[in-house]
């Protein structure tokens, strides 16, 4: 059967397709947060300091952010297929070099690799999605994609405790072997070909190593500057990080398929959308990092109950994504956006304004705020970034999107470590008045997005 661009996949393969992505990002994301809960164990069992016990968690997200846009655009080049598949294949094998590493140092090396494998999952998963439903569906594929997301992210502290509680850490990892490989095996029946490809593109090598130098620097000296490292040295980073970015760029700008796609930073209501989406990411890890912090030191809960107490978030977030999926095949995705913005904002705002002894029902209802929030912004506005461009450069497109939302996690990771050091008895309030703001602030830039046309709103003025 020949589909032309926008029939998406027949069914039943397009939901052995959906199910294949599904498990693929569910385990690429999770595993991102699922460590953290198990470093206290990990670094007395191996016998390393805490501090340095903080790589088993760096290491990975590090390995995905440099590697992300050069592996979208062998996406581009190869097939979206090809990559993903590749990074299921790399990914399972790592997560078992993972669970059988006996040193903090083999454990790091396995998760660099393990990172490597997941950028090549997160990288052109949107691309994907682009082609197995149809462009009248592509809304509700964004939605849940978005939902699988939010809640592998969020959920990964609750389902680390769960497991920990019956099996050693080594199951952390241990566990991404069958789950991998049977998203493998239902890529390899069920994953689409690209219907197109970018003619001529060749892999640029020089503006790769570039890419890896600007943003490892860039997270280098986040990371560094929030948690209080030696300042000259973060000055020489970030010196060495504005020369290579400079150059970095400029290489770009002339290249016909340039590996950061800056070209497709010129459409406006594409730029608008990512910016957006920096901003929700980084307001969503203020408050998950800091929140604990709260419920723990303050109320005095255990672990258990704070994993309870903030499930709620994604459970709204569960309800809210599909149905903003739907939504936007109705509603301009600005529109959709900036209320969603503006309720995560309410909600995060809500939530600094917690009492000295709150009831669960007091903290519940603004969880569920957030959550609700954060679900009807991130479906319309990964639908924007995802048609704003191209179809032939949805790899650059998936990997922007992805990178946006790895630099919004550790950026607003590294904010809370700042605020905790500027505020350290009332960081957990200061880091959720600071979400609430870039909230706010993304809802203003959301609704700023109204003045724009969507590609179907193009679509359909052209066909008149």
């Amino acid at each position: 059967m020949t589909l032309t661009p926008n029939d998406g996949l027949p069914v039943p393969q397009r939901y052995g397709a959906i199910l294949a992505i599904a498990l693929g990002i569910t385990v690429s994301v999770l595993d991102g947060a699922i460590a953290n809960v198990a470093l206290p164990t990990i670094a007395k069992d191996l016998h390393a300091s805490p501090a340095s016990s903080i790589w088993v968690v760096n290491a990975y997200q590090l390995a995905i952010t440099i590697s992300l846009l050069s592996l979208a655009s062998l996406g581009d080049i190869f097939g979206y297929r090809r990559i993903y598949q590749t990074g299921l294949l790399v990914f399972s094998i790592t997560s078992l070099f993972c669970a059988l590493s006996d040193s903090l140092t083999t454990l790091t090396i396995a998760r660099i690799l393990q990172g490597f494998g997941a950028a090549a999952i997160m990288s052109v998963n949107t691309a994907l999605i682009r082609i197995i439903y149809p462009q009248r569906f592509l809304g509700r594929g964004m939605g849940i994609n978005a939902l699988i997301v939010a809640v592998s992210s969020a959920a990964g502290p609750t389902v680390a405790a769960g497991i920990l509680s019956i099996a050693s850490w080594q199951w952390l990892f241990a566990i991404n072997l069958p789950i991998g490989l049977a998203a493998l095996a239902l890529g390899l029946r069920y994953l689409p070909a690209n219907s197109t490809k970018s003619q001529g593109q060749k892999f640029d090598v020089t503006s790769s190593i570039m890419n890896a130098l600007t943003f490892g620097l860039l997270i280098t000296a986040i990371s560094g500057f929030a948690q209080g490292q030696n300042r000259m040295l973060i000055l020489g980073e970030v010196l060495v990080l504005l020369i290579i970015g400079w150059f970095f760029v400029r290489r770009q700008l002339s290249r016909p398929f340039p590996l950061l796609p800056v070209d497709l930073l010129r459409i406006p209501i594409f730029a608008m959308s990512l910016g957006t989406s920096l901003c929700s990411f980084s307001a969503q890890m203020l408050a998950f990092v800091s929140l604990p912090f709260f419920l723990q030191n303050t109320l005095g809960l255990d672990s258990v109950s704070t994993g309870l107490l903030l499930t709620p978030w994604p459970l709204a977030t569960m309800v809210m994504a599909p149905i903003a999926g739907r939504l936007v095949e109705r509603y301009h995705p600005g529109m959709l956006g900036g209320i969603g913005m503006i309720v995560f904002s309410f909600g995060l705002y809500s939530l600094s304004l917690l009492p000295q002894d709150p009831s669960n029902l007091n903290i519940i209802w603004r969880m569920l705020l957030c959550g609700a929030g954060f679900g009807l912004f991130q479906s319309p506005n990964n639908h924007t970034i995802i048609t704003a461009a191209p179809r032939n450069r949805s790899g650059g497109a998936s990997g922007l999107l992805g990178t946006a939302r790895l630099l919004g996690q550790t950026t607003g990771a590294a904010m809370v470590a700042l605020m905790f050091n500027l505020f350290p008895e009332q960081g957990t309030h200061a880091s959720l008045i600071l979400a609430g703001t870039l909230a706010g602030g993304g809802a203003i830039v959301s609704f700023m997005r109204m003045t724009q046309q969507t590609a179907s709103q193009k679509e359909a003025q052209n066909k008149t």
